[in-house]
C-alpha cells in the first residue's frame, strides 16, 4: 500500500485481521526498514491480539535517505499517513509504535493523532556520549497517553527513566539493535495491547450518545 504525503510517498506494508480491535501503526529507526526483528515480534503479538498492523517506510527511506531530515516535516507527514489509514479502518483505536528515531515520531505525534497508546523500542534518549541532550521531552509528549518502552540495557543512546514511562522493560546485555530478548517484547506489549482496548472500549461506552440536532 502506498500513501502520498507532503514528503514524498510512504510504503506500508499491511497485516489485516477481520473486525480489528486497534490498528498499530508501527515504523522503523533513522536508516533501519520495518523488517527489524524488534519490530516483527511487536507486529506478531499485535496480529495474535486482534489487531491489524501497518509498518510504515516513511518517504525519506522510500527515497533512499537515511536520515529524516526536519523533524516538523517528519511528523507532519506521519500524521498524514496515519490519517490516511484512519479513514481506511473508521472507528478503530490507534496504538503508535516505533523503534528508535520511529519512537521519537510515535511519541511526539501521539496527542494529535489521538492515540491511545505508544510503544517505543530503543528510545534514544540521547546521543550517545552526550547525556546534556536529553530527548526525555519527546518522551513525555504524550502526557497521559501510555508509553511502554522496551530499551536494552547496553543501549549507548541511554535508558529512560522508570518514572517517565508507564513501563519501562529493559533487556539486560543488548545494545541499540536487539540481537536475543524477542519473546520478552512480545510478553512485554501483549498486555498492553488487551488493556488498551478493553480501556477504549470502556471509555466510549461511558460517552453520552449525542442527540441528534
Amino acid at each position: 500500500m502506498r500513501i502520498e504525503t507532503t514528503a514524498g510517498p510512504a510504503e506500508i506494508e499491511l497485516d489485516e485481521v477481520r473486525d480489528p480491535a486497534f490498528l498499530l501503526v508501527i515504523t522503523h529507526g533513522a536508516g533501519g526498514g520495518v523488517d527489524a526483528k524488534d519490530i516483527l515480534a511487536v507486529r506478531d503479538s499485535a496480529v495474535e491480539a486482534g489487531g491489524t498492523v501497518a509498518r510504515v517506510v516513511q518517504p525519506y527511506r522510500v527515497a533512499g535517505r537515511r536520515a529524516p531530515g526536519n523533524a516538523d516535516k517528519q511528523d507532519e507527514a506521519w500524521l498524514e499517513i496515519v490519517a490516511a489509514l484512519r479513514a481506511r479502518f473508521p472507528g478503530v483505536p490507534v496504538v503508535q509504535g516505533g523503534r528508535s528515531n520511529g519512537a521519537r515520531v510515535a511519541c511526539r505525534t501521539a496527542v494529535e493523532v489521538g492515540a491511545v497508546g505508544v510503544i517505543a523500542l530503543s528510545f534514544p534518549l540521547h546521543p550517545p556520549g552526550k547525556p546534556e541532550k536529553s530527548r526525555r521531552d519527546e518522551l513525555l509528549a504524550p502526557g497521559d497517553i501510555a508509553v511502554v518502552v522496551i530499551n536494552g540495557g547496553s543501549d549507548p543512546f541511554g535508558v529512560p527513566d522508570a518514572a517517565d514511562a508507564a513501563e519501562v522493560r529493559v533487556i539486560p546485555k543488548q545494545a541499540h539493535s536487539f540481537r536475543t530478548g524477542f519473546d520478552v517484547i512480545a510478553a512485554t506489549v501483549t498486555p498492553w495491547f488487551a488493556r488498551w482496548t478493553v480501556d477504549h472500549q470502556a471509555l466510549r461506552a461511558a460517552s453520552p450518545e449525542k442527540e441528534n440536532p
